[in-house]
């Protein structure tokens, strides 16, 4: 048998075995990452940003992926936009990663000057012939669902992501998550790929000795079970919640809430997506310690509290949307071994 070293990235997928973790090479290696960002972080949408990361006219969010740079900006139309973090006269990057505030883009090195919309608007000394319409900022392809400010930064986005607005839109409507504010951000790195933080983030069956805080407000019954494991009184317990389950999930229904799973996950699915809106435990009404709502002012035009968890999990991102407060996460890979974790 050839070493790990030597296989294609193909060879080291198709090698894994049913019901057994992937080829260790495929975290570890360098060149398995690089192919990981150019064709899943370059070709796949992906969550960049959160529209409260630029809530005003003229705010700018800078992202770095891998070698690529993106602006994300509102403009004076109030439209989110983005562009290749790239001037047009040589290649200079017009801002470096974080948050600003600017009037129009001004290009560090020769000055050459962009409107919001992308527009050349001041370049020097160019001379008659010099056409600025041919010297617009790059687009990037860019969509907005909810909060959610999704970029791809292929030639050919994928057609699906229609797929995630149709089902999402709804679900995220009655929230109006355009109009938050961020309360609290946090970036960190986590010493690992980034394959394996997605992993972590797709199971719970670490929550009970990693999250305490977390499981207070889950239901045990949703996170995984094994039924014949059960003693008589767990499984009266499940089978009691399951009725309960049942009872609220059709609350929902007569309000016009969106309720039922929804799984995106065929193998020619590149935006790859799951929501559900999953029960709270105690109170029912948010994911904090005491499982009260953490503020007392609604979500949108909202009256009810015990509105559940709405889940949405995605590509590269993750989040939790309850009566008052939303919680949004997404992953950036810096290296194989490590990831940079984003929460709004």
């Amino acid at each position: 048998m050839r070493p790990s070293s030597s296989k294609t990235h193909r060879e080291l997928i198709a090698s894994r075995q049913p019901g057994f973790g992937m080829n260790g090479a495929l975290y570890s290696r360098q060149d398995v990452f690089e192919t990981d960002m150019e064709i899943f972080f370059n070709q796949h949408w992906i969550q960049v940003a959160v529209t409260a990361d630029v809530d005003e006219p003229g705010d700018v969010f800078t992202v770095d992926i891998g070698k690529s740079s993106v602006l994300i900006l509102r403009d004076d139309d109030e439209q989110i936009r983005a562009y290749r973090n790239v001037c047009r006269h040589r290649g200079a990057r017009l801002k470096e990663a974080g948050k600003s505030t600017v009037g129009m883009l001004v290009c560090p090195y020769h000055q050459w000057t962009y409107d919001l919309d992308g527009s050349l608007k001041h370049a020097s000394h160019m001379g008659k012939g010099f056409d600025p319409k041919c010297r617009s900022l790059i687009p990037v392809h860019c969509k907005v669902v909810g909060a959610h400010v999704l970029v791809c930064l292929g030639d050919n986005p994928p057609e699906d992501i229609k797929d995630l607005e149709a089902v999402m839109e709804p679900r995220f409507a009655p929230f109006d998550l355009t109009n938050t504010r961020i309360a609290y951000e946090l970036d960190y790195i986590e010493n690992g790929n980034w394959k394996l933080v997605m992993e972590n983030n797709r199971e719970c069956y670490h929550c009970a000795g990693t999250h305490p805080e977390l499981i207070v407000s889950y239901q045990s019954e949703d996170l995984g079970v094994s039924l014949e494991e059960m003693s008589d009184e767990a499984r009266a317990s499940y089978d009691a919640y399951q009725i309960r389950k049942a009872g609220i999930e059709a609350d929902w229904a007569s309000s016009g809430l969106l309720y039922e799973t929804v799984e995106h996950l065929q193998d020619d699915a590149p935006t790859q997506f799951r929501t559900q809106r999953m029960i709270i435990a105690g109170a029912g009404e948010s994911q904090t310690l005491d499982t009260q709502v953490a503020c007392r002012k609604l979500l949108g035009n909202l009256t009810r509290r015990d509105l559940g968890d709405t889940h949405l999990w995605g590509n590269n991102a993750w989040a939790h949307v309850m009566s008052d407060h939303a919680m949004i996460s997404w992953i950036i890979p810096l290296s194989p071994d490590r990831t940079l974790v984003r929460t709004k």
